[in-house]
């Protein structure tokens, strides 16, 4: 197939989603017993719409991978999932998101809370200006979940230890959390994100900015978090989807396109538009 026609087939399965208001996405959007659910999720911006009409879920003790082009939506999406975009002013988010049923948008719904039940894991590593130690302890003491300083000690060692950070800064717990390597950062961050034992973690391409031996450490711990979060991360590296996810969402200009176990995705994809993704016809 030459190039003029893989790029006359692409734009043609773009228009199948684009310009058709029947649009469908395919595969399974449910799991059984979900930590949250999203149907009919839409994001705008000003008069612009960004996403529209998600509809998933996230199922426990697993991770959801969101693969798609640059600007097909998949951040915007994932900030939707703890409020991220109400910090921008010309931002509005309708449809039904719930976690463990309850809706997160609804006006009792206090945020800092949410933030709480589901943490987030930024694409570039962002540790406080604060010992590693204050990293870490920082939500165990803004929510008040510690009684006194034996029991921080302890979520601070046992959070550190999750994250496969403990033996690296054990002896240096006082010392600036910015002074750690790039992947003791992210790892650091991850370990201020889990002290405060939330139902979900949100990864933002949180492997981006990281070495090959540093995403590796990464990849590793996301698959041992399995065990105890539910997970959502979005990531331009087919390569990780397929490594660290049990399922996988395909979002194309704003829609989701499909969703279904991560082999079948990559192996079997229902939707001619994901097939021409993953086989890198277009992205």
């Amino acid at each position: 197939m030459n190039e003029q026609v893989k790029s006359d087939s692409s734009n043609l399965l773009e228009r199948e989603v684009v310009d058709n208001p029947d649009f469908v996405t395919v595969g399974d959007i449910a799991v059984e017993n979900p930590a949250m659910t999203c149907r009919d999720v839409n994001v705008y911006y000003a008069d612009k719409q960004a996403i529209f009409d998600v509809s998933v879920d996230i199922g426990r003790n697993e991770v959801i991978a969101m693969i798609g082009p640059s600007g097909c939506g998949k951040s915007t999406f994932l900030r939707c999932l703890n409020r991220m975009n109400d910090t921008i002013e010309i931002c509005r988010v309708t449809g039904d998101i719930a976690l463990e049923g309850e809706d997160i948008y609804a006006r009792s719904m206090d945020v800092v809370l949410l933030r709480a039940r589901v943490g987030m894991v930024f694409q570039k590593p962002n540790p406080f200006p604060k010992s590693v130690y204050d990293n870490v302890a920082y939500g165990v003491r803004l929510h008040g979940l510690a009684r006194n300083k034996s029991e921080l000690d302890d979520i601070v060692e046992q959070s550190l230890k999750k994250a496969g950070l403990w033996n690296e800064v054990n002896d240096r717990l006082d010392k600036p959390g910015t002074g750690l390597s790039g992947g003791q950062q992210q790892r650091l961050c991850i370990a201020r994100a889990i002290a405060i034992s939330p139902e979900l973690i949100l990864m933002d391409e949180p492997c981006s900015a990281l070495d090959p031996i540093a995403t590796a450490r990464i990849e590793d711990l996301i698959d041992e978090l399995r065990q105890q979060y539910s997970i959502a991360i979005v990531t331009h590296s087919m390569q990780q989807a397929a490594r660290v996810s049990q399922r996988t969402a395909y979002f194309h200009l704003g829609k989701l396109v499909e969703v279904g176990p991560t082999n079948d995705i990559f192996t079997k994809p229902i939707h001619g538009l994901t097939e021409g993704y993953i086989t890198g016809r277009f992205g």
